[in-house]
């Protein structure tokens, strides 16, 4: 159209942004929605829930907020999605409060909650830390005649087992039986990681088995969970055991898959299995990732060798992985005087101001 001398409308930059983000090209999104204000295309409703989504997704919810404020600054309305699409951005962050004052604005402009809507605040409440905050959201939402799907019973199997509440977790799980609602993988996968939080491997085995029994084939995500109980336990064998299982069945491993292995072996004080690990990555196609680095690091680092961790850290930043707030902990941990813990602050200080430039 540009060569053609046509400038593209609200409706072609929609479908062209929609198009990067199913491609997930967000940074060529966020590009094109800024061209279009700039070229005077007033970006619609749905064109600012795209955004929206794009950030929450990427756990931006502060920058899904100051879009929001951007919309409404710019005299567009919002719609009951962008509502949905901004409580979802905060419940990922666990900001519960601002999730339930969006909520609220929701309902002021005038719209009836949908399930979509009652799901992300109880996600929210979930996030938060708060199981019975979303208990109360669901009761809510099928007071108010809007029946609770299976992923709502799957939000609320999360929020009783994120709190270490696997008695309230299993019995959301034998509700949905109940009611001839059909536990998904997710649902399975979700009780396992409650009696996982509780070491309970009896009870994690025995879903596992009922998962099959039912026709369902664990995944990498089940498995991995199996996989850090065991390590977690000191069950290296059966850990190994669950590993070759992943390695020779429907499902393949991944970064995380390994991960746990770093962790488990380097924690254990195995360290040569856990560089065997590390140096099997580039053989299995996968690319180390903040906590692969940062789990090898935390083997050197509980042994104080600041050489072998500083150089461990040069060589991920020359990978093109950069550290979190996780990795400057742990690099913290293995300074044995003032003058190294000075030197890490100044590296750490000044690897963080790089990042925000970018």
């Amino acid at each position: 159209m540009r060569n053609n001398g046509l400038r593209p409308s609200t409706i072609v930059y929609k479908a062209y942004i929609d198009g990067l983000l199913k491609r997930r090209d967000s940074q060529q999104a966020l590009a094109i929605f800024e061209r279009m204000k700039r070229e005077n295309c007033e970006p619609t409703a749905d064109t600012y829930t795209m955004m929206i989504n794009l950030y929450g997704k990427e756990n931006k919810s502060y920058m899904a907020l100051e879009v929001f404020r951007e919309m409404q600054s710019r005299k567009c309305k919002p719609n009951i999605c962008t509502y949905t699409a901004l409580v979802n951005a905060c419940a990922r962050d666990g900001l519960c409060e601002k999730a339930e004052e969006i909520f609220e604005q929701l309902q002021e402009a005038g719209h009836e909650p949908d399930v979509y809507a009652y799901k992300a605040l109880m996600e929210a409440y979930s996030r938060a830390g708060f199981p019975f905050g979303a208990a109360e959201i669901f009761s809510l939402m099928e007071h108010m005649g809007c029946e609770p799907d299976r992923a709502s019973y799957n939000i609320m199997l999360d929020a009783y087992g994120r709190a270490g509440l696997y008695a309230g977790a299993q019995a959301v799980f034998d509700e949905m039986k109940r009611l001839g609602i059909e536990p998904t993988m997710k649902s399975h996968m979700l009780l396992i990681l409650a009696y996982s939080r509780m070491g309970n491997v009896l009870k994690c085995e025995e879903i596992l088995n009922q998962m099959q029994e039912s026709g369902l084939t664990p995944d990498t995500f089940v498995l991995n969970t199996m996989m850090n109980l065991y390590g977690r336990l000191g069950q290296f064998e059966k850990m190994e055991e669950v590993l070759r299982a992943l390695e020779n069945g429907t499902f393949k491993p991944d970064i995380s898959t390994y991960n746990i292995l770093i962790n488990t072996y380097g924690r254990a004080g195995f360290v040569e299995k856990m560089e065997e690990v590390f140096r099997s990555l580039p053989r299995k196609n996968l690319k180390p990732d903040v906590m692969t680095w940062t789990s090898r690091l935390g083997a050197y680092s509980r042994k104080k060798q600041y050489k072998k961790c500083i150089e461990i850290f040069e060589a991920m930043i020359d990978s093109g992985c950069y550290p979190d707030g996780g990795t400057a902990k742990v690099l913290l941990s293995s300074c044995s005087n003032e003058e190294q813990i000075e030197q890490v602050t100044t590296v750490v200080r000044t690897m963080h101001r790089s990042t925000s430039q970018v």
